[in-house]
């Protein structure tokens, strides 16, 4: 028996022609998507792929293999949208909050998803900076919405009937110019390192970055410019431009346009954790199919991290 997630994995670098951009479209990082590959490849008892400096072809056993994945996939949908017929999710509405990094990288492939199986409901996007998205699912302007908190950070709880689900676990990482210092060697970086640094400091007055920010000055990091803006796009360029060094979350460093070099911080206590907030057992069908989509699709990027 094959893991559709991983059937689904060699069919996106197949299209992609590349792991590291199927990795985007599917919402894993590049070594999460090989470890799911590597473990089909034990399954098929073949090899699948081929790398090279440009990306990654399939060998003859893979191209077989992702012709008969595609087609059981095309099965799976199917069966997901006559199922939801019978579920009555053949119309209605489904109002997503997301907030930016997650509205790029992680949710179009899980509403593709969605939208496959279930064409006649009426999808509707949101963007919230959290928290806000949390609020916007406890007054009823959305079904379910992406957030995320940052450690470390004092967590509060949730609005009363409004459940936060964590789904994903990520590492904030060091971004540095390409060339600078700090981004030699391949070990993790002692955050006693950047004292004295040049830091752009991003967002500090942003409930979610707090208590990052506040670390990093105790451990002696300078502001050097104070980027007030909850987005990362900014951030990243000017650290690119070598205006300073900046901590930043990896899916951020990996999904940057603009060049950078990045380095693990030590200790690994610096993460932020993607979570989905809902209504639990009041949800609606059509929340409740895509909450299945998103613990599938981003709570195995989460377990191969």
């Amino acid at each position: 028996m094959y893991d559709p997630t991983r059937l689904a994995a060699l069919v996106a670098v197949a299209e992609a022609g590349s792991i590291t951009r199927a990795a985007a479209r599917l919402g894993y990082t590049a070594p999460a998507l090989s470890q799911q590959l590597a473990k089909l490849e034990r399954e098929a008892g073949a090899a699948l792929l081929v790398r090279h400096h440009r990306g990654a072809r399939l060998t003859a056993a893979g191209e077989l293999l992702a012709g008969r994945a595609r087609r059981v996939l095309d099965e799976l949908d199917q069966a997901r949208h006559e199922l939801a017929q019978l579920a009555g999710l053949s119309g209605g509405r489904l109002r997503v909050g997301t907030f930016t990094t997650a509205g790029i990288h992680l949710l179009p492939p899980v509403l593709s998803a969605f939208r496959r199986a279930h064409p006649d409901v009426e999808l509707a996007v949101t963007d919230y900076e959290p928290p806000e998205g949390v609020t916007a699912v406890a007054a009823g302007e959305v079904d379910l919405a992406l957030t995320h908190a940052y450690e470390p950070a004092p967590a509060g709880p949730p609005p009363m009937g409004v459940v936060v689900e964590p789904l994903l676990v990520e590492e904030l990482v060091l971004v540095t110019a390409v060339g600078h210092r700090l981004a030699e060697g391949t070990g993790r970086l002692p955050v006693a390192e950047l004292a004295g640094r040049p830091l752009i400091s991003s967002a500090p007055t942003h409930p979610p970055r707090r208590g990052v920010e506040s670390a990093l000055a105790e451990a002696g990091a300078t502001p050097a410019v104070v980027c007030e803006s909850p987005g990362y796009a900014l951030v990243c360029a000017l650290v690119s431009a070598g205006l300073g060094v900046a901590v930043v979350p990896e899916m951020v460093a990996a999904m940057s346009p603009t060049p950078l070099a990045v380095r693990r911080l030590d200790p690994a206590a610096f993460r932020r954790t993607i979570s989905v907030a809902h209504r639990g057992d009041r949800a609606t069908s059509a929340a409740s199919t895509l909450l299945a989509l998103m613990r599938s699709g981003f709570g195995r990027g989460a377990a191969a991290r």
